[in-house]
């Protein structure tokens, strides 16, 4: 089957444009080719990837700025517009699945390619892989007021529709006597709905007046046309999209008649037989429709019973094409449902007041209830994700270290030894090898000593020994220690750090000065020291100096003075030359949802009201820069302050705040945001009085190697040589500390390269 687009753009270049901006818009069209056209559109050639290949062996040197005409087919195969579907079938071949329509001057109006099951809607895609195209159906529950129908659309996409519909009819076409408000004759239902359409229907003066708001604040607004006066309507107006009805689904003259527009169509299949639908998918793809096939159950309020969502299976089995659902249902879960069953469109009603006068209202979602069925369905498409093969997500990574058991030593053991299954025993918790690489294991010889107690990990099972060196930055570095590791990283190999930045847990706070000293073993010479808050206290309480709970509120004070009195005190044993840093996570988190952005600028003047109450003598105590999803307490979070870029800088600059910068967390802000990681570093470095560097992936993969990550490490080092120079760091590697530093030496290895 064929299918023609009228959206032109994703598959077009001007001829003066250059080979690279052709090759940009190739790669972004997934088509392989764009066709070049002059200012008045009329096509001048076709360029390939196969062109491509072809001009740059006969180039040298290789320019792409050079203009694509100069390396483009100038008689490319073409059909006339409007041809029938046979005579475009029949232009393609292998190496020609993009056929340009022309007009009789030569004006590029349409592209056509054998169907796919994924069509351009607007500016959405739809089909597997894609989050489901979202519609607010208005229809007439504007109730025939304008200014109602704008401020629907306002709320429609504040509830985060990706696209509204309304309704359009010629009611002096429509209707067998010609007059809708003449009703009499007819029986109760069509009179009843005759009567509801004479006193809400849009003129097509007030449909472009709404559809013309619909641009303007920037949604997709498609729209049902109920008759061909009124298609003309729309079509000359340019939606991207029109609906048929399931009222007119058997109305093949109709559907000929949309088809003929080349714009993609949504088409509902309530009220019709399997018999009526096939007829009608063939009507469509004999006319070269791109569609979209919606089940749908034409009663107000629908049965659950009556509803069948497996039938979209059947749909898109019958019409080789995108499926989804237009509901008429009670509440919005069905639509949920719908999505994890496989839905691409979801079609609900929308409306101010279900009160109105109209059946379509009490099957209408509120605002509110319809932010909510997004949300939902959002959701529900993250969980779905990809159908890959499964991977240990980092949550996951984070409680297997936690809850899940390794292979311990029963005695100590030396190096050289041969290890036999009486020196290994299966123990909680999981940071070393798992138990499965038993076998492995047993009649290896150890590279190293270890002690009783101490895990076996995966270089046990190689000859490589891990040990840190003496490294060369440009800038001072350091290790992420605890009291009672400190002096076996150091011991591990030649490293030369400058300072060590303590991560306090819950019970170190608790500890007294004698014991940090017997565990620190003496002092430091020649090294400085930083101290980072605890991130968790027993009780599950987690400092929050943003709180609106005076009790969380005044502890989550305490706990931080009682830190910045701890990190005073450590400078016993260090030789730290100007007050140490000490790093919070100041707050604002919450565990189900993001808080509104207008709610923010609150909980950011609690922190400063929480500040002003801190004593920071002889410490410079700084807020971290926090990822969108922290991982607490087992699972999930959310992060609401530290983590947008302006607002982030506006607290800094409005209070005189200083930041740890960590380049992970502000990574997968960056993408959660989807604005480029080098802003991110460009306004926040100059703000930095310490440097957390680790990689990151996706919007919650925190903490991986470097270089393993999304992290584009030479330009962002080049950054923070401009913007940060001097600025002290750390390789915060996720269980970096395992293995005696294993991951920290592998991280400083490779930044050694960049800092």
């Amino acid at each position: 089957m064929t299918s023609i687009e009228r959206q032109v753009r994703p598959f077009t270049v001007h001829g003066e444009d250059s080979i690279l901006t052709a090759l940009t818009k190739i790669n972004d069209n997934k088509a392989g080719i764009v066709f070049c056209v002059d200012g008045h559109g009329i096509l001048q050639g076709s360029f390939s990837d196969g062109d491509f290949r072809r001009w740059v062996t006969t180039q040298s040197p290789i320019d792409l700025d050079t203009a694509v005409l100069a390396a483009a087919n100038r008689n490319p195969v073409k059909v006339a517009f409007g041809s029938d579907t046979a005579t475009v079938r029949a232009a393609f071949r292998p190496g020609v699945e993009v056929v340009p329509l022309v007009d009789e001057r030569g004006h590029l109006e349409a592209i056509a390619r054998p169907s796919t099951q994924e069509i351009r809607i607007g500016r959405h895609t739809v089909g597997d892989g894609h989050r489901a195209l979202v519609i607010a159906e208005i229809g007439n529950n504007h109730q025939g007021d304008v200014a109602l129908a704008k401020q629907l659309v306002d709320l429609a996409k504040r509830a985060g529709a990706d696209a509204v519909k309304f309704q359009l009819r010629d009611l002096s076409s429509l209707y067998r006597q010609g007059d809708v408000s003449a009703s009499a004759g007819e029986d109760l239902g069509p009179q009843y709905t005759m009567n509801l359409l004479a006193k809400y229907s849009f003129s097509p003066e007030q449909m472009v007046e709404v559809l013309d708001h619909c641009r303007a604040v920037d949604i997709d607004a498609f729209c049902t046309p109920w008759d061909e006066p009124s298609l003309r309507v729309l079509a000359d107006y340019g939606v991207p999209a029109l609906k048929i009805a399931s009222a007119d689904l058997t109305n093949h003259q109709l559907l000929r008649a949309c088809a003929a527009e080349h714009l993609p169509l949504l088409v509902s299949t309530g009220m019709s037989t399997e018999d009526e639908i096939a007829a009608s998918i063939e009507v469509l793809q004999r006319a070269g429709a791109q569609f979209v096939l919606l089940q749908c159950q034409s009663t107000y309020p629908a049965p659950y019973k009556d509803v069948h969502l497996r039938y979209m299976d059947r749909l898109a089995e019958l019409g080789s094409c995108p499926v989804g659902y237009s509901g008429h249902e009670r509440g919005f879960h069905v639509p949920v449902a719908a999505v994890a069953r496989g839905a691409h469109v979801i079609e609900k009603h929308f409306t101010i007041d279900k009160s109105l006068e109209g059946n379509d209202h009490q099957v209408s979602l509120l605002p509110e209830e319809f932010a909510e069925m997004v949300l939902r369905i959002r959701d529900v498409e993250s969980a779905l994700g990809s159908g890959e093969a499964r991977t240990v997500s980092t949550g996951e990574l984070m409680n297997r270290a936690n809850l899940a058991k390794s292979l311990v030593a029963t005695r100590a053991l030396a190096e050289g030894d041969t290890i036999t299954r009486d020196a290994v025993a299966v123990k909680s918790p999981g940071r070393g090898l798992q138990p499965n690489h038993l076998e492995e294991l047993l009649g290896r010889t150890l590279r190293r000593p270890i002690a009783a107690g101490d895990f076996f990990y995966p270089t046990d099972l190689t000859d490589t020994v891990s040990r840190g060196r003496a490294y060369a930055f440009r800038r001072p570095w350091g290790l992420p220690v605890r009291y009672h590791d400190a002096r076996r990283l150091l011991a591990n190999g030649e490293a030369n750090p400058n300072f060590l930045e303590f991560h306090l847990s819950y019970k170190d706070v608790e500890m007294d000065a004698d014991t940090i000293g017997r565990l620190l073993g003496g002092r430091f010479e020649g090294i400085f020291h930083t101290v980072h808050c605890p991130d968790l206290y027993a009780g599950d309480f987690i400092i929050d100096l943003a709180s609106a709970d005076d009790a969380t509120w005044e502890r989550s004070i305490a706990e931080v003075q009682r830190v910045i009195g701890i990190t005073r005190d450590l400078g016993r044993w260090f030789d730290t030359p100007q007050p140490p840093v000490v790093i919070c996570t100041m707050g604002g988190f919450t565990r189900d949802a993001f808080i509104a952005p207008e709610d923010r600028p609150a909980r950011y003047a609690r922190v400063a009201q929480a500040l002003e109450r801190i004593d920071e003598s002889g410490v410079r105590l700084t807020a971290q820069t926090l990822p969108p999803y922290p991982w607490l307490m087992g699972g999930q979070q959310h992060h609401n302050l530290f983590m947008a870029l302006d607002d982030t800088v506006d607290f800094c600059e409005q209070h005189g705040r200083r930041l740890t910068l960590d380049l992970s967390h502000s990574k997968l802000a960056a993408n959660f945001t989807k604005r480029p990681f080098s802003e991110y570093v460009e306004r926040l470095a100059p703000l930095a009085e310490h440097l957390h560097v680790v990689d990151a992936e996706g919007v919650d993969g925190e903490g991986p190697q470097i270089g393993e990550g999304e992290i584009d490490w030479p330009a962002t080092a080049l950054q923070l040589d401009r913007l940060a120079p001097g600025v002290p760091f750390i390789p915060e590697i996720w269980q970096g500390h395992v293995n005696d530093g294993e991951g920290f030496w592998t991280a400083l290895d490779r930044l050694e390269a960049w800092l």
